[in-house]
Parts: C-alpha cells; structure tokens; sequence
C-alpha cells in the first residue's frame, strides 16, 4: 500500500509538470480520467499477473466505461505515464510502454491481426505519441521519439526520431531533418501517383516532340520546380 500511495503521489506531480492546464493536485486528482485509467490498470494488472484472468479483465472493461480509455490488464507499463486528454486511448495485451511517455487523445497501440505471442508495440522511454495515432504490430519505438497526431506506424522507429504521415515516415532524425527522395520508399499512394503523373508527362513531352520531328531531349527541372517537388517529399 504505501508503495501504491507513492506511485499515485508521483503519478499526479508528473500531470502537474506536463499540463499547464491543471491547477491544483485536487483537481489532478478528481478530474483527469487517464490517471483514473492508469490507476485502475495497476489494481487490473495485479489480478491479471495473479492469474485472475476473468476478474482482471472485467475490471478493465468498467475502467473502460468510467474513463474512456482501454487498458489491457495484462500490458506492461512503466512510470509516469501522462495520459492527455485521454479520451478513446486504446493500449493492447502485449503492448510494453516505457518511463515518462505521453499519449494524447485517440492513440491506439494495437495489432495488425490475429497473430499470436508479441503483436503489439513496445515504446521505450520519453517517447511521445499525438492524437489519434495509431501505432500497430510487433514494433518497436525507441527512446525520445515523437509520433506525429494522426500517424499510423507500421515499421519499428528508432531512436530520437520524429514520424508524420499514413503510413509513417521519419522527417527527423537526431535532430537532422530527413529528405525523401524517393516515394517508393514510404509506400504512399499520394506520392506514387505523382510520381506516375511526372513519368506520364514525360512520355507525352517526348511523343510530341517525335511528331514535331524535334529532338526528344529531357530538359532539366527549373528551380522553382525543383524546390516544389522537394517540399512535397518533405511534406507526404
């Protein structure tokens, strides 16, 4: 118990460093649901690693309905994990979350199938997930990494990288931004299809250029071109 007491102790100081909206640790403690949730998770979890199996998860689906966000009794987390705005956060039965990870609203870490053993995401320590993310599969997020609102991961991400997009692509990396240069490598069917329209427009420069009888060359992107297609790569 005066364990317990210490973790919730720690647990409403970490919403009092994150949130510059929460004004007092009563208000913390009455009114944030993803520390409910958090703290219902802890008792779920027990009952679960004590093989009460039916119990811990029944537990969680009443945590499920008070709070709005799903815990799995049997996830693994770690401390001061900061729940914002917690509303339809989901985190799977294998999912492991590190020290000092934030979730915001809408965040899901599930799998991709129905695949047995480890089908959910690891995040290691001070990794911070936007709203609406979903993170899904076996896969690992390493540590300082942030995971764009709206994201969906699919390939591990490694460390003190920052990913955007569906599906996910790292735009920086220890504190470098990354260029794409190529679509293919990100699998986006926006940027494959521009990538398909610069190819068909290729080919009716050169066929024009046969039936003109001029010689079919290639001319060179002109600069404010260049610098267009560059920020799409960024930006997709």
């Amino acid at each position: 118990m005066p364990h317990l007491l210490s973790l919730m102790r720690e647990d409403v100081g970490n919403v009092m460093e994150h949130d510059p909206a929460a004004k007092s640790r009563l208000e913390v403690f009455l009114c944030y649901s993803g520390l409910h949730a958090l703290w219902l998770y802890r008792v779920n979890h027990w009952l679960w690693n004590h093989r009460l199996l039916l119990l811990g998860r029944w537990f969680s689906q009443i945590g499920r309905f008070l709070t709005g966000i799903e815990i799995h009794p049997g996830a693994k987390i770690g401390r001061r994990l900061f729940i914002d705005h917690g509303m339809g956060v989901v985190i799977g039965e294998t999912a492991i979350v590190g020290d000092d990870v934030t979730l915001y609203q809408g965040v899901t870490l599930g799998g991709t199938g129905k695949e047995h053993g480890k089908r959910h995401p690891t995040l290691e320590d001070n990794v911070v997930v936007g709203g609406g993310a979903k993170i899904l599969g076996n896969i690992t997020i390493g540590k300082n990494s942030r995971i764009g609102a709206g994201s969906v991961v699919l390939r591990n991400v490694p460390e003190h990288s920052t990913v955007v997009g569906v599906p996910g692509h790292i735009i920086f990396r220890q504190g470098q931004r990354v260029v794409i240069t190529d679509p293919k490598q990100i699998n986006d069917p926006l940027s494959e299809a521009l990538a398909a329209v610069v190819t068909e427009v290729n080919k009716l420069r050169e066929r024009i250029q046969q039936l003109e009888g001029t010689e079919a060359t290639r001319e060179p992107l002109s600069a404010h071109l260049q610098r267009i297609m560059e920020d799409i790569d960024y930006q997709i």
